[in-house]
């Protein structure tokens, strides 16, 4: 290295008498979860530069869809962001909808709401109880684990009958309907779970000393700075953009349900952990109106184009076991054409642009990850901060590696 950014940085004086340290942080670090790495050149503790680099959890999602049936990508989205797994499925198949133009029935939309706020409270969840876990304050995490297996045991795997990959949604609607006694579960668990875990953490650190001075000032950023980096959900609005696509580019029935969009003020740590615990709050809201107007009626369009036809029908008709097996087999026919479709998923916009050329199966499909601006913008972030201040701020922009390497 011929001319090292410290020298450049401080007109050619460092704080160290000696040259500045090159440091690799991961992948094997326990902050990055053996998924990420980042190369820092230091001057003592201060974190002159900062590169990020990824391509430790490469699954080919992209390329690999192209190999598959509309349907059969489905699972494959599940392994994008694996921590809120449902709002992939969401995301995708109304991408295919549209290409369609398809409308889904009254009831899916409402499932649908419940599902994503379900699986953006516990992604929040995470993230926070992972984080505080990085700074030391390991209780926290686990009065956020407890509500986050409820959830998963008593809403997610009696409904999916799976429990972190669900592969739940199908083009036109869900692989079936709310079981016996889900609703009133949810309102339940929603109740005397949720909010009970959420106003436990938040007395632990919302006004605690040692957590508010250690994270405020840390990794912070500007709206202006946020914008221009592509930033989205918790980590734009915590800089101050009230940017939400619920809102803004309304889906589903989001414009039928009254919440509200946090928003912070200095896009540091801290905010964004603010922004975090009031966005659950508001899910929680939206999930109660939405169990409130639950409409009645079937979950899937009543089209045998993109629907399978009934099992019994399968068994004794030989026109719906032929359709089966083209459905199976070949996949749905999607008409030409190309689309983009965007959902506002726990970390951010979830966009798939999808390429149709007739066929049974994408042409090409890219995905626009919330998590990928974010990791290109931890050096904005960091460089200037401490070493420590590193893993607080990794944690709390929530990076989750399988929408990285793609």
């Amino acid at each position: 290295m011929t001319e090292l950014a410290g020298t450049r940085k401080s007109g050619g004086k460092l704080d160290m008498q000696s040259e500045p340290v090159i440091l690799n942080i991961g992948p094997s670090h326990p902050a990055t979860h053996a998924t990420l790495r980042f190369v820092a050149e230091l001057d003592g503790e201060t974190i002159l530069t900062l590169t990020p680099e990824f391509g430790y959890l490469h699954r080919c999602f992209e390329k690999e869809s192209e190999n598959a049936t509309w349907t059969q990508v489905i699972p494959y989205t599940d392994r994008l962001n694996y921590v809120s797994a449902l709002m992939n499925n969401v995301g995708y198949v109304m991408a295919v909808e549209k290409l369609c133009g398809i409308e889904v029935t009254e009831r899916c939309k409402y499932i649908r709401v419940l599902i994503c706020e379900l699986s953006r409270i516990i992604d929040h969840m995470v993230c926070i109880g992972t984080n505080m876990v990085d700074l030391g304050a390991l209780t926290n995490f686990w009065y956020f684990w407890k509500p986050r297996e409820e959830v998963y045991m008593h809403l997610i795997e009696p409904l999916t009958g799976t429990r972190l990959t669900n592969q739940y949604t199908r083009i036109g609607g869900l692989q079936w309907d709310l079981p016996e006694g889900w609703v009133e579960k949810c309102r339940d668990i929603c109740r005397n779970v949720v909010l009970p875990a959420i106003a436990d953490v938040n007395a632990l650190l919302t006004k605690n000393r040692i957590f508010i001075e250690r994270t405020m000032g840390a990794g912070p950023i500007t709206a202006r700075e946020a914008i221009a980096r592509g930033f989205t959900g918790p980590c734009l609005r915590a800089a101050g953009v009230p940017f939400d696509l619920r809102k803004d580019q309304t889906y589903l029935v989001y414009d039928r349900f009254d919440f509200d969009v946090p928003i912070g003020g200095n896009g540091d740590t801290c905010d964004r952990y603010m922004v975090r615990m009031e966005e659950m709050r508001q899910s929680v809201r939206i999930i109660e109106q939405a169990l409130d107007r639950l409409p009645g009626g079937p979950v899937n369009i009543d089209d045998t184009r993109y629907i399978l036809p009934d099992k019994q029908l399968v068994y004794t008709n030989i026109e719906a076991l032929m359709q089966h097996f083209k459905f199976i087999m070949e996949g749905i026919k999607v008409p030409a054409g190309e689309v983009y479709s965007a959902t506002e998923a726990a970390n951010g916009e979830l966009g798939y642009y999808i390429v149709s050329k007739g066929g049974g199966g994408p042409y090409k499909i890219k995905v626009r990850p919330p998590c990928f601006p974010l990791f290109q913008g931890m050096p904005h972030l960091c460089e200037g901060q401490m070493i420590a201040d590193l893993v607080a701020v990794l944690g709390s922009v929530n990076i989750i590696a399988g929408e990285l390497d793609r």
